[in-house]
């Protein structure tokens, strides 16, 4: 490579530097983030390079952009912010935030460090499909979450008997019943048969009787004031049509997820494996990729994982620690699937429960199955074949 180029990405503007084999600055340019700008980006990086297309350094690694330059051919060298603030560092004393000025130490320090760093590489359409669908599936799950202990809340703070009346806030009976008796004075006057008709009428599948539900909401049926009910009554009927809005989008993102995950070639393989269910199997896949050479060795995906501890290590001191730097979706997927697997799976649940009896808590045991069958996942990712369960893992 003899030219090198860096962007300081911008939700309007994005800033490119170009600098030669020298470190001389050739360009530092800025482009307005819309057809006409990125275009024209496109075309000076076309200009000036070289014998073949121009890497490109950037602290991202998807986005417009990304996809732009991987299609006319660029290699992309996506750059952690932590590390570009380091780099900074070694051109200036003072700290001090200027886009041109980071755009030139992206591109100066892609010129110095390219040969230790691998570009990205540029997915499938199928895995770039499910990879959005995963994340977005993730973000619309955490504001479920959100939006029911919103309601948990506000349901304790006037009418705590709709909290306690079934096994969870999110289910839809319980949505229903908030619906159709959304104060404490309403919900005095439930008795059996009229719970019974309720049920019926919501299609209830709990083995509760009625009866038994009755005696249990008059248990808890507590009241506020009038006006504290009023005010609460109107935040609990949006907040529940809010909350049956994300249920029925999370029920389409895990139908869209299974069908794009059916369609891909390595979905078979990490489906093979026992405690992923459709969603783990998904996320791994997604977060994980198809590009073999990203993870040449198995310690290269627990490092990425955070499953790898990290050692620091000075003089008479030495520490091992939770490695944080890390991909934190794969992360959380490998410890739900760890939570699953020690539930489910007798060998690796006495390996979890030998973990305890040496001392570690129990986020570290979890994250020691998790990095056990990271392993084995490798190992089959690399052959392209499906876990056999007959051989079980052994390291």
């Amino acid at each position: 490579m003899s030219m090198f180029a860096g962007i300081d990405w911008g939700g309007h503007r994005h800033q490119l530097a170009i600098v030669d084999d020298d470190g001389r600055v050739l360009v530092n340019d800025r482009f307005t983030h819309d057809r006409a700008g990125v275009d024209e980006l496109l075309t000076t990086l076309q200009t000036h390079q070289d014998s073949g297309p121009m890497a490109v350094a950037i602290e991202r690694c998807d986005g417009i952009v990304v996809e732009a330059l991987q299609a006319n051919g660029h290699p992309v060298y996506p750059l952690s912010p932590r590390v570009s603030a380091r780099a900074r560092e070694r051109y200036q004393a003072a700290h001090r935030k200027d886009d041109r000025f980071d755009a030139f130490v992206l591109a100066d320090t892609l010129r110095h460090e390219h040969a230790r760093w691998r570009p990205l590489a540029r997915p499938s359409d199928t895995l770039a499909e499910l990879r959005v669908l995963v994340r977005d599936r993730r973000r619309t799950l955490e504001t479920q979450q959100a939006v029911e202990a919103q309601l948990r809340a506000t349901l304790e703070a006037y009418h705590p008997a709709a909290v306690r009346l079934f096994s969870s806030i999110d289910r839809a009976i319980t949505l229903a019943f908030v619906r159709d008796y959304p104060t404490p004075e309403a919900a005095a006057r439930i008795g059996p048969r009229r719970m019974q008709a309720f049920l019926a009428r919501h299609g209830y599948t709990g083995r509760v009787p009625a009866e038994a539900l009755v005696e249990r909401l008059r248990t808890h049926l507590l009241a506020a004031t009038p006006g504290t009910s009023a005010g609460h009554q109107f935040s609990a009927l949006a907040l529940a049509d809010h909350l049956e809005l994300l249920n029925l989008q999370l029920k389409r993102f895990d139908a869209a997820v299974a069908d794009v995950f059916a369609r891909h070639p390595d979905g078979p393989i990490f489906a093979s494996f026992p405690g992923v269910g459709p969603v783990i199997s998904a996320a791994l896949l997604a977060e994980i990729g198809e590009d073999r050479s990203r993870f040449p060795t198995a310690a290269v995906l627990l490092a990425e994982a955070g499953l790898a501890p990290v050692t620091l290590a000075s003089g008479k001191v030495r520490r091992v620690r939770l490695r944080r730097a890390c991909n934190t979706r794969l992360r959380d997927t490998f410890n739900w699937w760890a939570y699953t697997l020690k539930r489910i799976d007798q060998p690796t649940r006495l390996v979890y429960l030998a973990a305890l009896d040496q001392g570690q808590h129990s986020h570290r045991a979890l994250r020691g199955i998790g990095a056990r069958w990271a392993r084995v996942l490798w190992r089959c990712w690399q052959d392209g074949v499906p876990f056999d369960p007959t051989r079980r893992a052994t390291t």
